[in-house]
């Protein structure tokens, strides 16, 4: 994308600095966004992006020494507050935006700012629609106001959130948009059509600061990248200069090696067989695991992929079909059927489904398994405490202690206590849904070794993705899913990012 040099400066952070406990989070960070720029922030978990996104929306307060510049004015980044945020025009949508998919658009954009209402308080619903109506089309929304959220595609409703958070600015250009990874969780189409719409909004002069692990994307999108790492501002450079590679060496000091697995050995006896397995979303679908192979779906949303692994999981019942685990029928009534049978399963949503934010790194650990520790009657910490630490070593988390809570760790390294959690017992069988979703390429690289690790020592892994890229790297063969059936199959070596998706999107 071209760059934006010479735009007027927005937003400058000069000196920003933050120390927890144990922890310099940020080191002096100095930063600038232009007028009608895209402005990349990358860094790997851990790097100090989200500490340096949370003290500019003012819920974090910087060690003294700071300036937030914004709008002509310079603020003390220890004193800065989020009603200085919202008064100087800083807008910020989240990963996961606070929006309500059972009510309509126009409700979703009342909330926050307040509805239309008469001088006796009651809703005026026909100026809150031409409100919404206003918004829908100022920020390209393909919806009408009474709609509810739930019938919008992913990309428009993170367009919705965008649209709410701007809505009271002065046309497209209202100070500066935060986008922190609002296409984590989109599928390929959904991703061009955000990104597409963004350029727009920065081509009419709104300054946008975001921040992505996905590399192709910075690339595409943004005019300038500025990478962090271990809470240092390591340099900013125009996009145009840029490729993955180097993106990678700005964040690490140095380069990634390729993470293609190249194992080559034979397939084991089968672990997992899958015999004309129907449900609501899953239809007919057949397939193999055996031990020790690691084996891809990929698939746009709603291609039946992540139902499949619900499916073997016993989490939703099947309406037909049959399995088998290790040659013997296998008819899991629940998840904790299942696990008695030696599966793991590593959900989407790590936040809600997998782990305790606010329970220690060694409760999160010892979590399926805690009757291990009773002696007698007696819980024992020391042997919960050891299994702890060994995993933060052999399973590469980095915390302070197996003490330190779950909700304090980057993103990577919770993913990574979560692993640990169940490959410490070698199941027979690993379910994993997007397993390095919103993970930087570091954490991602380590994650992939250790599920390859995992697999050479005999577990069977059936991993759904919609990242094709990481089934590529990861995978001995991918199935393709589409409209809930197995429409194709590619093994090692001839699995290709471009030809999943190809299959993907345009099967029949």
């Amino acid at each position: 994308m071209t760059s934006a040099a010479g735009g007027d400066s927005v937003l400058r952070l000069e000196n920003i600095s933050k120390t927890f406990p144990g922890t310099r989070a940020l080191d002096g960070v100095s930063l600038d966004l232009r007028r009608g720029e895209i402005h990349a922030l990358v860094g790997n978990n851990g790097s100090g992006k989200s500490t340096l996104i949370k003290i500019l929306a003012g819920v974090e307060k910087s060690d003294p020494g700071g300036r937030i510049v914004v709008g002509g004015h310079s603020y003390d980044a220890a004193e800065f507050s989020p009603r200085d945020a919202k008064r100087v025009g800083l807008h910020f949508v989240h990963q996961v935006p606070a929006l309500f998919p059972w009510l309509s658009v126009a409700e979703n954009l009342a909330i926050g700012r307040g509805f239309e209402r008469s001088r006796w308080g009651a809703i005026r619903w026909r100026d809150q629609h031409a409100r919404a109506r206003t918004l829908i089309e100022r920020f390209h929304i393909r919806a009408l106001p009474e709609m509810p959220l739930v019938a919008l595609d992913p990309s428009d409703r993170t367009l919705v959130a965008i649209a709410r958070a701007l809505q009271d600015s002065d046309g497209e250009q209202g100070g500066v948009l935060v986008l922190d990874e609002p296409t984590a969780a989109l599928p390929g189409p959904e991703v061009e059509r955000l990104l597409s719409t963004l350029k727009t909004y920065a081509a009419s002069g709104q300054t946008i600061l975001y921040v992505s692990h996905h590399l192709d994307e910075i690339l595409r999108t943004s005019h300038r990248v500025s990478a962090l790492r271990d809470g240092k501002a390591v340099g900013t450079r125009d996009t145009a200069e840029l490729d993955e590679r180097l993106i990678v060496g700005m964040m690490l000091g140095r380069g990634l090696e390729t993470a293609a697995s190249e194992r080559t050995s034979e397939r084991g006896p089968t672990v997992l067989s899958v015999e004309h397995l129907s449900a609501r979303r899953v239809h007919d679908v057949s397939l193999t695991v055996a031990r020790g192979e690691i084996v891809g779906l990929a698939g746009i949303v709603g291609s039946g992929a992540a139902e499949l692994l619900s499916l073997v999981f016993g989490a939703t019942p099947r309406d037909s079909g049959a399995l088998q685990l290790e040659g013997k029928p296998f008819t899991p009534r629940d998840p904790s059927d299942a696990i008695v049978e030696g599966l793991a399963f590593l959900p989407a949503d790590r936040a809600v489904d997998a782990s305790f934010a606010s329970m220690s790194l060694r409760a999160n650990v010892s979590a399926p398994r805690v009757g291990h520790y009773f002696r007698g009657l007696r819980l024992r910490h020391d042997l919960e405490r050891a299994d702890a630490k060994s995993a933060v070593q052999t399973f590469l988390i980095r915390a302070s202690s197996e003490e330190q809570a779950l909700g304090t760790l980057s993103g990577g390294n919770q993913q990574k206590v979560v692993l640990a959690r169940w490959l410490a017992d070698r199941p027979k069988l690993f379910l994993l849904n997007e397993p390095t979703q919103g993970v930087d390429v570091h954490a991602r690289q380590e994650i992939h070794q250790l599920l390859r690790t995992a697999a050479t020592r005999g577990t069977a892994m059936l991993v759904a993705s919609s990242d094709f890229r990481e089934l590529a790297e990861l995978c001995d063969r991918v199935l393709v899913m589409a409209k809930g059936k197995v429409v194709s199959e590619l093994s090692r070596p001839d699995i290709d990012t471009h030809r999943l998706t190809e299959l993907s999107h345009f099967a029949t």
